[in-house]
């Protein structure tokens, strides 16, 4: 009987001792800082790669807002997730305020610096960004090159298109701050006038 419980409790300490799986892992835990280095490398590459085999500068902005497109398709229930997050959003502040908190806090540390609404057309918001944000932050903005910001309004877009706000979502570069346009599908407004009871 003794036999039995040494072995017993050797199995389990050993069972202790061994790393767990990186799928096993949940995903609730608090996450760990990656280095900025790290990070700008690998962001570095994913702008060359953006880059190669492309005629002209939209071409590698399309590539970036592609990747930025799968990630933000993954965040929006990552986040929910981790923010235990149960109801669905259905308005567009709602969701938009979402984006510009809790995406962003995860994406680059921090808030977005602002969520404006157009006045002159009732389907488009506007998310303001400094100009040293992340994917920025190492990329000369001249007029007319390559804009970084594409992969973050890919990420925007995925995150409101697997929320069901379907939307066309481009970054514009406006002195001194990047600006994250969003244009809303006729759909998505008249869903919102129906929940209003307007």
């Amino acid at each position: 009987m003794n036999n039995v419980t040494q072995t017993a409790t050797e199995f389990f300490t050993a069972a202790k001792k061994t790393p767990l799986n990186i799928i096993d892992r949940p995903l609730n835990k608090p996450k760990k800082d990656v280095s900025l280095s790290a990070y700008a490398y690998l962001f570095s590459e994913l702008v060359q790669y953006a880059q190669t085999k492309v005629t002209n500068i939209s071409k590698a902005e399309e590539r970036l807002w592609e990747v930025g497109y799968q990630v933000g398709l993954r965040m929006l229930e990552l986040q929910s997730f981790r923010e235990k997050k149960v109801k669905r959003e259905l308005e567009i502040v709602g969701i938009l305020g979402f984006i510009s908190v809790n995406v962003w806090k995860a994406l680059f540390g921090e808030r977005a610096d602002s969520l404006e609404r157009s006045t002159e057309h009732e389907d488009e918001y506007m998310i303001r960004i400094s100009g040293d944000v992340l994917v920025n932050k190492y990329v000369s903005l001249r007029d007319g090159g390559l804009n970084t910001a594409a992969f973050v309004a890919g990420v925007v877009n995925g995150v409101l298109d697997a929320a069901e706000f379907p939307s066309k979502v481009s970054a514009h570069y406006v002195k001194p701050k990047t600006v994250i346009l969003i244009k809303f599908e006729p759909e998505v407004i008249a869903r919102e006038k129906r929940l209003k009871g307007a």
